[in-house]
Order: C-alpha cells, then structure tokens, then sequence
C-alpha cells in the first residue's frame, strides 16, 4: 500500500497522522514540492500520490523520438527518488476529495485523512471536443506517445502512398519543437504540416526564440497554416476552417497521421464542496492556496490566478513546488506565508537534432551550441540531483 524507506521518527507510513501533508500528482509541481517538504529537518508525514511508475523529463521528450537520449535517461521511478527521503507513494488515482472532513479518495477505495493538500494534477489526456480527435490522432505527453509516434513513423515511411502526409496540430511551443525534430528525422520522405489557431506561432515566446523557430521550419520545409481551425478529423482526412480578411475559406487535407498538440483539459478532482473554476482551473491566491478552501493549495497548470498570469511550463512548476513547501511550513507554524513570485530564467526551444535556442538574462544565440547548453542547463532542472548527475556522466561519455 505505502512504500516507504523505513525510518523511524519519520512516520510516513501513517497517512492518518493530523499533520500529514497529501501531495496529488507527481510531476514537475507535486514532485519538487515533496521532495522540497522532505528536506525539512522536522517535517511532517508526506503522502505522494501518484498513478505512473516512473516520472518523466518532459522537456527532453522530443529528445526521445529523434532518439538523441535514451529512455532511462528521462524516465525515473519515483519510488527510487522518494525512498530515505520520509515520502509515502501510492500508486493511485484520486478520485474525489471531501475539503470539509479533509479526506481523499481514491480509485481502489482507499480513505486518506490530510491537514493539507497540494492538488498539482496537471493536464489530462483529455483534448477539446473536436470529431474524430480521440479516434484517430496521437497525442504527445508521455513515454507511451513517443513510442506510438515512433512506430506510427516507421509505418508511413514503409507505405507506398506517393502523397504522404503528417499533421501537427497546435503551433505553440511543444508542436514546433516536435515539427523541427520529425523533420529532420524524416528527411523529405513526408510533408510536415503545422496547424495554429492564432496570427502566428509561438504567440508567448520571445522574439528571438520565434524568429528562429521560423527560419528553423522553413528550411525544413514545413507547411504552417495561420488562423486556422481543426473542424473533424477522419482516418484519413482533417477539415479545417482558415480565418482571414474576415473571411472563412473551408479546406481540408489527406492526412498519414496526426498529432494533436494544442489545447487540453486540466484534470480536477471531484471536490466537496465545488469550485467554480477561472479559465477552466483551480482559483488561487498570491499564497497558492485554493480560494473558498480551507488547507489546500494549487500548483501548476491546474492553479490560476486572476491578479497574474504565469506560462504553463516546467519552470513555473518547479518554481511553485518550492514555493508550496514553504508555504505549507509556515502554515503548520500558524505564520504567514510569502506570496508567490515568478522568476523568469529565459526560455529554450529545440529546433530539430542537435539544434536549439536560448533566450535568457539578455542574451541570446542559436544553433549546435545552444543544443548542448540546453542539455546542461536541463541537468540542473532535474527535481533529484542524483538523477540529473547520473544523466549528465551518461551525456558526457555519449552514452
């Protein structure tokens, strides 16, 4: 039921203790906050939630189609980053949680009573309600979406179909640094298309960043359509809607795959009492705390806050983790907590195989350089620094 190292004085396999701290979701957010929790000298019983066994570096996972890194090298069990550390994991999905009696449920039936909460569920599997967008697109989110997207590659590069092409839906970030990387993977042998819903791509990025990811995907050859909505994918066709000139031009596309990168649904507990939901999210405070309830914070992309807006990525994530865990110790003291404030480090986008660009502190360089700068600099980023040094002596002896 708990996995735990064993320590006595520790108490982490008593979940039921009044001061327990309940953590939902182990990524970016729930992970750096149990892990920042534990290294209190006189924390209290920390409970991870979480139904996966291994956690995932996203940001490296174009890394992983393009075969530039290998699996274990992003993919770690938690319970190998949790144990000695005083953290229960429990490998589960919560279903509901009741705010009033302070309890959470989960899918095996389990009851777990806790004196705060951290909800960082993050994004679901779930996209927007579009024909045919479950049926017959792949997504991208995971260790199995890779292979998926892997395997679906080596089946159109074996068609004898003359006109074979591929779709990636949604132009922010995540879909143009996965354009970039098929494109060099697939060499000609497919027409890439990129479709974005908005005047340009990578609407919130820096300039710099934008303007390479440009170049990148001209080069390449990509086809990017601008203003343009997906209306029904069918096995083998997507019906778009092209906004322009206040005028709508309906086309459509013979397609070999597709992969949905835009917009998706955050995952929210059923909670008792409910919450209206800003902007489909958990309301919070500048404290993280979850406005209306009582011992329970929001981090991540399931959090929003109304006053500021914070990008959706891994930064702002570990950010809030580390912030959760301070607030949840001046909580338990009766003191008040900080506000939580961002600290924009730059941004990094990979623009194909061994190809990047960095915007950060002022400065700004692309190219082979840049791609290795990433690597080290996502080294750093790793919630476990045992893990990161172990990916990092891999890297440097090109293993």
């Amino acid at each position: 039921m708990f996995e735990n190292d064993g320590r006595p004085g520790i108490m982490a396999n008593n979940p039921d203790k009044n001061n327990t701290v309940i953590i939902i979701g182990g990524g970016f957010a729930g992970l750096t906050t149990a892990l920042s929790l534990a290294k209190y000298q006189h924390h209290p019983p920390i409970v991870l939630i979480e139904p996966q066994q291994n956690f995932v570096f996203l940001p490296l996972l174009f890394e992983l189609v393009s075969g530039e890194i290998k699996y274990w090298q992003i993919a770690h069990p938690y319970i190998h980053m949790l144990s000695k550390r005083g953290i229960s994991l429990i490998k589960e999905r919560v279903v509901s949680i009741d705010c009033d009696s302070q309890k959470v449920n989960t899918s095996s039936g389990q009851t777990l009573k806790y004196a705060q909460l951290v909800i960082s569920t993050g994004l679901g599997s779930e996209s927007l309600d579009i024909p045919g967008l479950q049926e017959h697109s792949l997504m991208f989110q995971s260790l199995i979406d890779v292979k998926r997207i892997r395997e679906h590659i080596k089946r159109i590069k074996l068609s004898d179909n003359p006109k074979k092409n591929f779709l990636v839906i949604g132009g922010g970030s995540t879909g143009v640094e996965l354009c970039c990387k098929l494109a060099d993977l697939l060499k000609g042998t497919i027409s890439l298309h990129l479709i974005e819903l908005e005047k340009q791509l990578l609407s919130k990025s820096r300039a710099f960043n934008r303007e390479q990811a440009q170049k990148a995907l001209k080069a390449k050859g990509v086809h990017v359509y601008l203003q343009t909505k997906v209306i029904e994918i069918t096995k083998d066709v997507v019906k778009l809607e092209s906004y322009s000139n206040d005028t709508v031009v309906n086309s459509s596309i013979q397609h070999q795959g597709i992969v949905w990168t835009a917009g998706r649904k955050v995952v929210v507990p059923a909670l008792n009492p409910p919450i209206i939901l800003k902007n489909h999210r958990l309301p919070i405070n500048s404290h993280l705390e979850v406005k209306g309830l009582r011992n329970v914070l929001a981090i991540g992309d399931i959090a929003f806050n109304e006053e500021k807006t914070w990008p959706s990525n891994a930064q702002v994530a570990v950010q809030q983790g580390i912030a959760a865990s301070k607030v949840l110790i001046a909580l338990q003291k009766n003191q008040i907590p900080n506000s939580f404030e961002f600290e924009d480090r730059g941004e990094m986008l990979s623009l194909g195989c061994g190809q990047a660009t960095i915007t950060a502190f002022g400065i700004t360089f692309s190219g082979p350089i840049a791609f290795q700068i990433r690597k080290i600099i996502y080294i750093t980023k790793f919630p476990d620094f045992s893990t990161g040094l172990r990916t990092a002596s891999a890297w440097l002896m090109g293993l």
